[in-house]
């Protein structure tokens, strides 16, 4: 698995988990609603605030429908052409964006939709890529945009292991490693149960990446279970309001439910704790009350010998070790010995 940065942050094997706010359109083409997204992503703690970068008549014919959720969610009358025609910034627009995600230290990201997309997006100096799952299989974008050989985040919606693993291969023939791979479930929202969470290791493994989740579950359960299997980056929708009108809005989180989620992956993290088995300080804190010593169930006279059946074990551990029992049987008392004093080295008669 390969390492690399966006902005000060390094995403690896060491890294905490990456958390991505999707604002996707959910500014709904207005420029004070996405600055007010931007902002309020800040003030959670959220690493990078992520939207995206068309223009409709460059992704999308004007007769083509809707998809089966924005129908649910927008006006059935309106194309989709027109609903994201009206979901477009301008260049402008993102100027502005830029610079407040700089003046408030959050990175700032956006999916670009084409190669003219992906260019202006370079000319503003992002620091890395995000791809939709939809350009997964447009092989010739993917090789564009790794030409910049700035990192390469890939949502993999919608595709098999031999679909991840051609564009993972066409980015790496332009000589840029720095990937990684998303698992993702293309539905709006979609459900716990088609999450499939271990793919992303699978992805990972085969193809050597960094691996993630891009979740667009209500609930966020596969998202602390994808922190726990590994996950170094997590994407989930952002909104202020989940009841504004747009495709997006009803997929995503609010401002206190996405901060609710940051909360939950910071606690997943600290309490997978590290790979080496040693008591906590609290424990060891603990020991002396909780594990037990060897006593005597009834005193014996200095000169007598220590049986096991006169032996058990109790709290505290203040005295020898249970595991020292077969050490001391047999053993004659150097003094008198109570019964249930937890028993010392220089109790005992070492022959």
């Amino acid at each position: 698995m390969n390492s690399f940065r966006i902005g000060d942050f390094t995403i690896g094997n060491n890294s905490s988990c990456y958390i991505i706010a999707e604002a996707g359109v959910n500014h709904n083409g207005d420029l004070q609603m996405a600055l007010n997204l931007v902002r309020a992503a800040k003030k959670i703690g959220v690493d990078c605030i992520k939207f995206q970068t068309f223009k409709a008549e460059s992704v999308i014919t004007k007769d083509a429908p809707k998809a089966k959720y924005q129908l649910e969610v927008t006006d059935k009358a309106e194309s989709q052409f027109e609903m994201l025609k009206k979901l477009e910034l301008t260049e402008n627009d993102y100027t502005a964006i830029i610079e407040e995600c700089n003046n408030l230290g959050i990175t700032f990201l956006s999916t670009p939709y084409n190669e003219d997309d992906a260019d202006f997006l370079n000319k503003l100096n992002v620091p890395a890529f995000k791809i939709a799952s939809g350009q997964i299989v447009e092989l010739s974008f993917l090789e564009h945009v790794a030409k910049f050989n700035k990192p390469i985040i890939l949502s993999t919606g919608m595709s098999t292991l031999a679909e991840v693993s051609d564009a993972v291969n066409t980015i790496r023939s332009t000589g840029n490693e720095q990937i990684a791979v998303l698992q993702c479930t293309t539905n709006y929202p979609s459900l716990n149960r088609d999450a499939n969470i271990r793919a992303m290791i699978s992805m990972g493994v085969a193809l050597d990446t960094i691996f993630g989740y891009s979740d667009h579950i209500e609930e966020n359960y596969a998202c602390y279970a994808a922190v726990s299997l590994g996950a170094k980056i997590i994407e989930k929708h952002f909104t202020l309001d989940r009841n504004l009108p747009g495709p997006d809005h009803k997929a995503s989180l609010n401002v206190d439910q996405f901060q609710n989620l940051i909360e939950g992956i910071r606690k997943t993290e600290i309490a997978l704790g590290s790979p080496v088995k040693r008591p906590s300080e609290k424990e060891i804190a603990n020991t002396e009350g909780m594990r037990r010593s060897i006593v005597l169930k009834k005193e014996i006279k200095e000169g007598q010998r220590i049986t096991s059946e006169n032996i058990a074990f109790k709290r505290p551990a203040t005295g020898l070790n249970p595991k020292r029992k077969n050490d001391i049987v047999g053993k004659k008392a150097s003094e008198d010995i109570p019964q249930d004093v937890p028993l010392k080295e220089s109790m005992i008669v070492w022959e």
